[in-house]
C-alpha cells in the first residue's frame, strides 16, 4: 500500500502532501495522526521554516466518513482535534495548493493557513448540516470573519458548493491560478517565505493571530460540543445511513 501521506524536506521546506486519490484524499484518523505528527515535529526543528500542505488531483473530500463511523464516531474526534490544535496554533507559514475537491474539512482547515494559493479547478464545499453536523475548525467564527455573515451562512447551512472565484471574493484564498501553475506558484510562494528572516515572521504572524487566538479556541470548544451532540442524534444517523447505503437522505420525519 501506498502511504497516504507523504512528508519531503527540501532546504528550509516541509512539504505535507495527501496521497490517497482513490479517495480523493479523504482523511482518515490516521492521516490526521500522521499529519499532527509531522506539524509537531515541524514547529520544533528550527531548519523548518514553512510548511506546505498539498493534494493532488483533489485537495481533500473532507473526512472520511466509513472510517469515522468505525472508529465509534465521537470517540474520533480526538486525532481530529489533535491536528486542529497543531494547525491553529502552529508557529510558522502554512502555505496550502488547492484543487479539485475541497470538501468539508478540505475548506475549514485553509481557514488556518497563512497564504492559500487554489486551481481554477477547485471545488469548495461545507456539508456539515447536510450529514445532520456542525462546522468545525472555528469555521462558525473565521468563515463570517473573511466571507461576511450572509455569505457564510448560505454555504454552511445549505452546504452548496462554490468554486474558486467566489472563495477569491471572500476572502478565502489568496491567489487564483490555472491549473497548469500551481505547484510551481506554490513551490515560488514557499520558497519566498523561506527566504525572509525567521523569527521576524515568526512573530508577525504570531501578531497577525493574536486578535482572534482566544476566540477560536473558544469558537472550536463550542463547535466540539455541539458536534458531539449531533452525532448522536437521529439527523446524523439517517445522514450516515443514507450515505453508506448510497441513497439521498430523508428527514421529513424528524424534527
Amino acid at each position: 500500500m501506498t502511504d497516504p501521506v507523504l512528508t519531503e524536506t527540501k532546504g528550509p521546506v516541509l512539504t505535507i502532501r495527501l496521497n490517497r486519490p482513490e479517495k480523493k484524499n479523504a482523511i482518515s484518523l490516521a492521516i490526521y495522526e500522521a499529519m499532527t505528527a509531522a506539524l509537531n515535529r515541524a514547529a520544533e526543528d528550527p531548519a523548518v521554516r514553512v510548511v506546505v500542505i498539498r493534494g493532488g488531483e483533489d485537495f481533500s473530500a473532507g473526512n472520511d466518513i466509513a472510517d469515522f463511523l468505525a472508529a465509534g464516531g465521537e470517540s474520533g474526534l480526538a486525532p481530529i482535534l489533535g491536528f486542529l490544535d497543531a494547525l491553529s496554533g502552529f508557529p510558522k507559514p502554512v502555505v496550502a495548493g488547492v484543487r479539485g475537491a475541497a470538501i468539508g474539512i478540505g475548506t475549514t482547515l485553509l481557514l488556518h493557513c497563512d497564504v492559500v494559493l487554489a486551481a481554477a479547478s477547485t471545488r469548495f464545499q461545507l456539508p456539515f448540516v447536510q450529514l445532520g453536523l456542525v462546522p468545525e475548525a472555528a469555521s462558525s467564527l473565521l468563515l463570517p470573519a473573511a466571507a461576511g455573515r450572509l455569505r457564510a451562512s448560505w454555504w454552511l447551512l445549505t452546504g452548496e458548493g462554490f468554486d474558486a472565484e467566489a472563495a477569491l471574493a471572500a476572502g478565502l484564498i489568496t491567489k487564483l491560478l490555472p491549473d497548469e501553475a500551481l505547484d510551481a506558484e506554490l513551490d515560488g510562494a514557499a520558497a519566498r517565505l523561506a527566504a525572509l528572516p525567521p523569527a521576524a515572521v515568526r512573530q508577525t504572524k504570531a501578531l497577525l493571530r493574536a486578535p482572534l487566538q482566544a476566540a477560536v479556541r473558544e469558537a472550536m470548544t463550542r463547535e466540539v460540543e455541539a458536534f458531539g451532540a449531533q452525532l448522536k442524534s437521529a439527523e446524523a444517523r439517517e445522514a450516515f445511513t443514507a450515505f453508506l447505503e448510497k441513497r439521498k437522505p430523508d428527514f421529513s420525519r424528524l424534527d
